[in-house]
């Protein structure tokens, strides 16, 4: 936060390879900062910071326009093709230390792709990693972009009949976090009118965790 005419909102993207991680970030921030393609390996292999422009027409805050910045962390996927769970655990921790240590971070989105089932073994890896980064009020500042949504409407599924058919391995992990989830289209979430649905659903995600942040200590090791 800035001042009382501006909010900055700090967010980090956390997932698997080829869930949409990098273009869900780029959809967030309206541009192209983060490298996204099709490889058969993990693209992202350092932590990226996007800044968004200045945004407005999105929040109002005591009957008041308010311009909103937000600040997107990439990360490398975990599991990663070429770097270990330590290797890729360290590099996340340092990040959110250097930059979002001071001003703390609003939101850890885990990505996970709609089209494909989540597995137990999974769930249960994101989870610990997501735990070992946040530690254990993880769940109050973590939701789920569900990516490729668009995909899943092509098979016929509208968002209630997805959620009544999901797995119950999904269902727990968005109880847990008290049901903070996104679905985002992959073809559509680039254009400015379906990004604002997404912000003001995120904005809407921390004010009901009354505006608190993660703060994260620089390691001096």
């Amino acid at each position: 936060m800035a001042d009382t005419n501006e909010m900055i909102v700090n967010l980090v993207l956390l997932g698997k390879t080829q869930t949409g991680k990098s273009a869900a970030g780029n959809s967030l921030l309206g541009s192209s900062d983060f490298e996204s393609r099709r490889s058969p390996s993990s693209v992202t292999t350092r932590c990226s910071l996007g800044r968004s422009c200045r945004m407005l027409g999105i929040i109002r805050r005591n009957g008041c326009e308010v311009a909103l910045r937000v600040r997107v962390l990439d990360t490398p996927s975990y599991p990663h093709s070429g770097l270990s769970k330590e290797q890729v655990r360290d590099t996340v921790r340092s990040a959110l230390a250097h930059h979002f240590g001071e001003e703390g971070l609003h939101l850890a989105l885990l990505v996970l792709r709609a089209d494909l089932p989540l597995c137990p073994d999974e769930s249960d890896e994101a989870v610990q990693f997501i735990q070992e980064l946040l530690g254990p009020t993880w769940k109050d500042f973590t939701a789920v972009l569900l990516t490729h949504a668009d995909k899943a409407e092509e098979a016929g599924y509208s968002e209630e009949a997805y959620l009544h058919s999901a797995s119950s391995t999904l269902l727990s992990l968005l109880s847990s976090v008290q049901h903070k989830y996104i679905f985002v289209d992959n073809q559509k979430s680039i254009i400015k009118e379906e990004r604002t649905i997404v912000l003001r659903k995120l904005l809407n995600f921390i004010r009901q965790n009354n505006y608190q942040v993660l703060l994260f200590k620089h390691s001096k090791e």
